[in-house]
C-alpha cells in the first residue's frame, strides 16, 4: 500500500540554450508529489504518516522553495553571485530562515544561505524528479514521485527499496539502534 504527501513550491528558473519562452528567468509554483510504499504498519494502521513524509522530504525540499535554480555553466550565476556579495546577502541575512541544509550530490547543490540551487542539468519536471529521489531514497521507501511545474508535467515509477522498520506507537522510521526518534519506543 502507498501513502502520499504534496508540496507547493515557488522557484525561480531559466533552460539556458533553449530556443523558446522558457529561456527567459521566469517563476513557477510546482507542485511535488512523493509517494512511498510499504505494508501497513498494524501499530498505527497506516503506511507511514504523511505530515512525516512531509516533515522528512521538506528537510531537504525547502532549498528550493522561493529559490532560484540555475544550471552550473549558466551565465547568469555568477552575475547573480555577484549581485547578492554586493547587496550583502551571498552569505545569509537575518531574514533568510526559511532552509534547509546544504547538500551536494552530482545532479544539484544547495546554497541555502543566498536561497540558490545549482544544478547539472537544466531544471525540467524530469530534472526536479530526478534531483528529489537521489536527495530522499535513503529515507523514504519512495515509490512514485509526480512534479508539476506550469503546464509541464512528469512523474517516476521507483522500486521500494524494501521495507523501513517503524515505530509500532507512531508509525515513524526508527534509527539504527531501533529507537523511534519523535516518542523514544524501541524495537519489539
Amino acid at each position: 500500500m502507498r501513502s502520499f504527501t504534496t508540496f507547493d513550491i515557488q522557484y525561480a528558473h531559466r533552460f539556458y540554450n533553449f530556443k523558446g519562452e522558457a529561456q527567459y528567468l521566469h517563476g513557477h509554483t510546482g507542485k511535488l508529489i512523493i509517494e512511498v510504499e510499504d505494508s501497513i504498519n498494524t501499530g498505527v494502521n497506516m503506511v507511514f504518516p504523511c505530515n512525516e513524509i512531509k516533515k522528512t522530504a521538506w528537510n531537504v525540499i525547502k532549498n528550493f522553495d522561493h529559490a532560484l535554480v540555475l544550471r552550473e555553466d549558466d551565465p547568469l550565476l555568477p552575475a547573480i553571485l555577484d549581485v547578492y556579495e554586493k547587496q550583502g546577502i551571498r552569505n545569509g541575512a537575518p531574514t533568510n530562515t526559511m532552509k534547509g541544509p546544504a547538500f551536494r550530490t552530482a545532479l544539484a547543490t544547495a546554497h541555502p544561505e543566498c536561497r540558490l540551487v545549482v544544478t547539472k542539468e537544466t531544471m525540467t519536471a524530469e530534472g526536479m524528479i530526478k534531483i528529489v529521489y537521489e536527495l530522499l531514497k535513503d529515507k523514504l521507501n519512495i515509490a512514485k514521485i509526480t512534479f508539476h511545474s506550469g503546464d509541464n508535467a512528469a512523474t517516476q515509477e521507483y522500486e521500494p527499496c524494501g521495507t523501513i522498520e517503524r515505530c509500532p506507537c507512531c508509525g515513524i522510521a526508527l534509527d539504527a539502534n531501533g529507537v523511534c526518534p519523535k516518542c523514544g519506543c524501541r524495537r519489539r
